[in-house]
C-alpha cells in the first residue's frame, strides 16, 4: 500500500512539472500579431475557394468526358 502511494505521488509531481515547464514554454512563443492572423486567414478562406471551384470544374468536365465516352461505347454497333 506505502507503494501505491510513492507511485501516486510521483505522477503527481511529474504532472505539477509537466504543467510548470509547459507554462514556461508558453512565454518563449512568438505569437502573432492581429493582423497576420487576419491577413493567413483571408489566404486561407481564398484558397479554400479557389481549390474549391477548380475541382468543381474538373469535377463537371471529367464527368461529363466519361458520359460522352460511355455514350460513344454504347452507340457503337
Amino acid at each position: 500500500m506505502k507503494d501505491f502511494f510513492e507511485k501516486l505521488r510521483a505522477w503527481f509531481k511529474s504532472i505539477i512539472e509537466f504543467l510548470k515547464d509547459t507554462r514556461k514554454e508558453l512565454y518563449n512563443v512568438s505569437w502573432p500579431s492581429r493582423r497576420e492572423v487576419t491577413g493567413t486567414t483571408f489566404v486561407v478562406i481564398a484558397s479554400v475557394f479557389f481549390f474549391g471551384f477548380f475541382l468543381a470544374v474538373v469535377d463537371f468536365l471529367v464527368g461529363n468526358g466519361m458520359t460522352f465516352i460511355r455514350g460513344m461505347l454504347e452507340a457503337r454497333p
